[in-house]
């Protein structure tokens, strides 16, 4: 079992929560704006914290509220891709590819530089500055990077949703290869039904409540 979340939050007068189980593959959480999904990722990463609930990913307890288990974020050996890429404006794209690899422990990293730079297709980019790429470049730099770090799994907030047409094809063919090639458990947001019926094993349908 990838992911088995069971998670609740109250944040201001909306009550988060989520309970679901995935194999492995990507599991996508759809759902409209103001559903939750980001808060959802947030809490499995570590960032927000439930009010109460448990997180497992792939063996792995993250959290549990009922015994007082909460990882700090760093040690939940994850990968996190945002929307805008947040790749650091004063380093080249060699420099930002390793920074999470410096972060990890040599016996947790699976993927070299080499291995990055190759299966992304970014050896051409690698001495440009953030500024000077394009959306689509921009966000497969992100996803090394995360990768680099050696992660368990994923986590994807809306990584297409501020691409173009052309743009979102790229990295959305990344993505496939990671969860097909590479089998890494992803948890995804997105709020797109075309991109979700395209790349996700398992469907996540969200909703706010009062």
């Amino acid at each position: 079992m990838a992911f088995d979340v069971d998670v609740r939050r109250r944040m201001g007068d909306r009550q988060i929560e989520a309970r679901f189980r995935a194999g492995p593959g990507l599991t996508a959480l759809f759902g409209p704006s103001g559903a939750g999904k980001t808060s959802i990722l947030a809490m499995v990463a570590g960032l927000l914290r439930p009010d109460a609930g448990r997180i497992c990913v792939d063996g792995d307890l993250l959290f549990d509220g009922a015994v007082g288990i909460d990882l700090p974020p760093e040690r939940r050996k994850l990968g996190y891709v945002f929307q805008d890429a947040r790749l650091f404006p004063h380093r080249r794209v060699r420099a930002n590819l390793l920074y999470g690899h410096r972060l990890v422990d040599s016996a947790d990293r699976w993927m070299t530089l080499e291995d990055a730079i190759a299966f992304l297709g970014i050896g051409h980019l690698l001495d440009r500055w953030p500024r000077t790429l394009s959306g689509g470049e921009a966000q497969r730099v992100a996803i090394g990077r995360a990768l680099l770090r050696g992660p368990r799994f994923l986590l994807m907030d809306e990584p297409l949703s501020s691409l173009d047409t052309a743009r979102r094809e790229e990295v959305m063919t990344v993505i496939e290869r990671i969860r097909d090639e590479l089998r890494l458990p992803i948890l995804y947001v997105s709020h797109d039904r075309t991109e979700v019926d395209r790349l996700a094993t398992t469907v996540i349908p969200l909703g706010s409540k009062p």
